[in-house]
């Protein structure tokens, strides 16, 4: 439950301006008869407005493409103070970065040379992904996010603040030839506060409570104080706000307290706070009373060595050297270590804004505008301890997989040397240390500088603005609790090699509570990473009419964009050097130019004719040019067509039929390389498939390799080469609204979509990349893969390519019913999508993954509902108002299979599966039930002196 409560007060006056038309709700619009007489058709011509989706000022409420528009009361009603968690809430949206899921990067990082925006927010639709729509403010471009760990392609939402907002338009549309490159998947355009005269404050204090646990948390506060004044020939606002939203830790809800939420699965990592070591003893003939296992080694069928995974005893701490005899055990999943615990389930922040647009008339027909903002960010993310995995199967393809313990050091209770002639991997958690924390400080700046107006040619009517902004997102990061892997192998060595460095300090890591202060601050280091956005952009546009058709004046826009984007990411030392124990970071940096030229039309063909109360036709061409820094060019030319057919007053016919692209990110591009720690399920691990496995690998030996650690390092990268993707998009619906009902507003709006990505930039699918080397499907695959002595993958390549394409298509219906009564005024709006196909399809045109609303595709933190709606119901009279709003998500099926497959311990076998395949495990599904969602609010409104309260 979110309680709310806030309080306000105004001594303002909105001035009645043009703009205001465009705040009437779009979805429930219906069509505008437009009368014969002179004195109408000024009026019309006086209330056109751009909307977002054309350059071209029009007075049509329903245009051909579906527009839904968040007013600034709509947007209070929510008690949310981030544009990001407003917009994911919608029925439309997908899962895209959010104060709900935000890794840090330990998980690994991802491969687009992105970062993981840790406090930061994103938007996506139709589950295309976030860098796939085009963020806008005031119709123009906003800089891209800055996570310091990596040059983002999508816009981080929370360097905009909601106390500037004074709506938000969401074209559910591609539009990449009217705005360019990344409106695949639609528009998020957001229009700032212009025209205020007064003063307004802001507070609001909300956060998350239990009534069952009395557990109150999550706690969120904001204050904003807006002022402002409109002239004869001037107006100015500014805006001032902050909030600090505190945090929830994942251990306090039952959704994210463990690694598989849902499962009543707690196992985690092998790496826990007692330390697993593995290791054989080669023609061994001990097996240590029972503690380690015989195998065969050389195929012989005869045992001649002794295979030993064991970890300490609850009871064994740092009282000494421990004996291997007393003190251990052989490791069990039961021993694995929950590190969701140590998650955060809402992440921490705190944003201070400022924000100021100033207008001026330098004379009847030319305006000068300017707008200023700065934001800053400091939020915080946890992870649990950095686990110190090393050894010859650690699988991180860096020093750590170098590492031995030596027989003189004096904490090793083994008696032996484990190095690269029997050690496997040894897995710590050092809690000792206390969790991994990433501190962001991240500071966006604006400004933007135009000139507008308006000119008459043969009583025709031009509009024309030129204008320059600038935008720069700079993010720096600290992060504490991590490891130096070169420290722990001179600690874990020879103790001749840890003497001869007056800092090192011999490592224990030998059971709990084992690690010292004076060992932790020898092998621990704060890593500090930088990253920056910035674009730069020039645009001149003109507009008007061209000449009469039989339903109106036909109109056009055109323009052309010059545009600058640049972005480097600079890690730490150690971090880019390889010798840190986390994910290894590489630096990026990069840009491009853009120039780009559009021009759209309107042709309105009929009005007033039977059966054609309104029919129009739109088309829009735009041409795109890039150059990168790595002096590689690649182009575009895309084009759209629209109609949109009135047969009766009330009813609405659209469609649109559009190409678009998207360009490669600088991350995309320039990154020199990014780890993630895959989960995978390795064949080799399965002896059916071992006879396979050696021989495409004939170092290792396959005959007892089993998968220990199912996430396996992959590691991928920037390619200059890369070209843009294309998409096709079919957009498609009926706008209905009945003037038969009295006293009150019915509303229908339907839409079908359907879009295609091809030439889609991703890396292969890895689990696929892995399965189609072992069976031979592609063996070429297996040249970026490398195995150790043993059998684990140690090398593991995955680049970013153009490759294969992306299906996709839905429906979307909304309903809007409003209506005045004695007891007050009613109002239901029902929102819905459908989405009817997800498929991803491999550069060889095999599906990867039809999600189909039950399956997670290439991307294993995301599933894709088939049904989301929202249902809300309001209510006001006089001071009072209340709102309920139920949010509904369709049940996901998701595969239940791990690395463990076909053993006694997998999730099938262990019971952890709701719906379990007796006869392969890797068919057992979970089904997670139908999510429900409920917020409710109540607000009163009462005068204080001569104030609103």
């Amino acid at each position: 439950m979110i309680a709310n409560t806030s309080s306000r007060i105004e001594c303002s006056r909105l001035k009645n301006s043009i703009g205001k038309l465009a705040i009437i709700p779009l979805i429930i619009a219906c069509a505008i008869s437009q009368s014969n007489n002179l004195a109408a058709e000024e009026q019309a011509e006086e209330q056109r407005v751009v909307v977002t989706g054309s350059r071209i000022r029009q007075s049509q409420a329903a245009g051909s493409s579906p527009i839904f528009t968040l007013s600034r009361e709509d947007l209070k009603k929510t008690g949310l103070t981030s544009v990001a968690d407003i917009l994911q809430k919608m029925s439309t949206s997908g899962a895209a970065l959010n104060t709900r899921f935000n890794s840090s990067g330990n998980f690994g990082m991802p491969s687009d040379g992105g970062g993981v925006g840790a406090g930061g927010a994103e938007v996506d639709m139709r589950h295309l992904g976030s860098d796939r729509v085009l963020v806008l403010v005031d119709g123009k471009r906003w800089v891209n996010g800055s996570s310091a760990s990596g040059v983002s392609g999508a816009v981080d939402l929370n360097t905009i603040p909601l106390s500037i907002v004074d709506r938000i338009e969401v074209l559910e549309d591609g539009a990449s030839t009217i705005y360019g490159s990344d409106a695949i998947a639609g528009v998020v355009n957001v229009i700032t506060r212009k025209e205020f005269d007064g003063w307004e404050i802001n507070q609001s204090y909300g956060g998350f409570g239990d009534f069952i646990t009395g557990l109150d948390d999550g706690e969120t506060s904001s204050f904003e104080l807006t002022f402002g004044a409109v002239g004869e020939r001037h107006n100015i606002v500014t805006s001032i706000s902050h909030v600090d939203q505190n945090v929830v830790f994942s251990r306090d809800r039952s959704m994210a307290d463990s690694p598989l939420a849902g499962t009543g699965n707690t196992r985690g990592s092998s790496a826990t706070p007692y330390g697993r070591f593995v290791w054989i003893e080669p023609q061994s003939t001990n097996n240590y009373g029972g503690l380690c296992s015989f195998i065969d080694t050389d195929e012989d069928n005869i045992n001649d060595s002794t295979l030993c995974s064991v970890t300490p005893n609850g009871a064994a701490a740092s009282t000494g050297t421990l004996d291997l005899l007393t003190d251990f055990h052989g490791f069990t999943n039961d021993d694995r270590f929950n590190y969701a615990a140590y998650n955060l389930y809402v992440t921490p922040s705190e944003r201070t804004n400022i924000y100021t647009r100033a207008s001026y008339d330098l004379s009847n027909s030319v305006r000068f505008v300017t707008q200023a903002m700065y934001n800053l960010r400091k939020s915080k993310n946890q992870a649990a301890p950095e686990p110190i995995f090393i050894g010859p199967d650690a699988g991180t393809g860096g020093i750590a997989d170098t590492v031995s313990i030596d027989v003189t050091n004096p904490y090793n209770p083994f008696s032996m040397t484990l190095d690269s002639s029997n050690f496997i991997f040894a897995g710590r958690r050092p809690v000792e240390a206390g969790p991994r924390e990433y501190f962001q400080n991240v500071n966006t700046s604006y400004i933007s500088t135009a000139f507008d107006g308006s000119f008459d040619i043969s009583g025709a009517a031009y509009y024309w603005d030129v204008g320059m902004s600038w935008g720069t997102n700079y993010a720096s990061q600290i992060k504490t609790g991590a490891l130096n892997a070169a420290r722990i192998k001179k600690a874990l060595g020879p103790i001749t090699e840890c003497n001869a460095d007056p800092l090192c300090v011999p490592l224990d890591i030998f059971g709990l509570n084992a690690i010292t202060p004076e060992m932790l601050n020898y092998i621990m280091f704060e890593q500090k990473d930088v990253s920056e956005n910035k674009v730069q952009l020039f645009s001149a546009n003109i507009s008007g009419d061209l000449f009469e058709l039989p339903g109106g004046y036909a109109g056009f826009a055109s323009g052309y964009e010059h545009r600058v984007q640049t972005g480097y990411f600079s890690p730490d030392p150690v971090a880019s050097s390889g010798e840190t124990m986390g994910i290894p970071s590489s630096p990026t940096d990069g840009g491009f130019t853009a120039d780009e030229y559009f021009v759209e039309a309107k042709f309105p063909l009929l009005e007033g004719k039977k059966g054609a109360e309104f029919l129009e036709l739109t088309t829009a061409l735009r041409r795109s040019d890039y150059k990168t820094t790595a002096n590689t060019k690649f182009d575009a030319t895309t084009s759209k067509l629209g109609i949109l057919w009135r047969p009766m007053p009330e009813l609405s016919i659209r469609a649109s039929l559009s190409e678009g692209f998207r360009a490669p990110s600088i991350g995309e591009l320039f990154n020199t390389g990014a780890r993630n720690d895959a989960t995978l399920t390795d064949p080799c691990g399965n002896a059916s498939n071992h006879t396979a496995c050696s021989n495409i690998w004939t170092e290792p030996n396959f005959t007892n390799y089993t998968q220990a650690n199912g996430q396996i390092s992959v590691t991928t990268g920037g390619n200059v080469n890369l070209q843009p993707e294309e998409s096709e998009s079919f957009v498609w619906g009926a706008v209905y609204s009945p003037d038969w009902i009295e006293n009150a507003s019915l509303g229908f709006e339907l839409t079908f979509y359907e879009h295609e990505i091809k030439n889609a930039i991703q890396a292969i699918d890895a689990q696929r990349q892995l399965n189609d080397c072992v069976s031979g499907a592609k063996p070429e695959y297996c040249d970026a893969i490398s195995r150790t002595n043993n059998g684990t993958i140690n090398g593991f390549d995955n680049g970013l390519q153009n490759i294969g394409k992306i299906e996709t298509s839905g429906t979307d219906l909304k309903v809007n019913y409003s209506t005045e009564l004695d007891w007050g005024r009613i109002s239901v709006v029902w929102r819905n999508t459908f989405v009817n196909e997800y498929i991803e399809y491999d550069i060889d045109g095999i599906p990867s993954g039809d999600m189909d609303g039950i399956e997670f595709g290439s991307n294993p933190d995301r599933a894709i509902p088939e049904w989301k709606y929202d249902l809300t119901f309001g209510w006001n009279k006089d001071d009072w108002s209340a709102s309920t709003t139920l949010r509904y998500i369709s049940k996901i099926w998701e595969k239940c299979s791990d690395f463990l497959d076909g053993s006694p311990n997998s999730l099938t076998q262990l019971g952890l599966c709701s719906n379990p395949n007796a006869n392969d495990d890797s068919a057992s599904y979970n089904i997670m039930d139908p999510t429900y969602y409920v917020d409710m609010q109540v607000g009163y409104s009462m005068k204080w002196g001569e104030y609103d309260v």
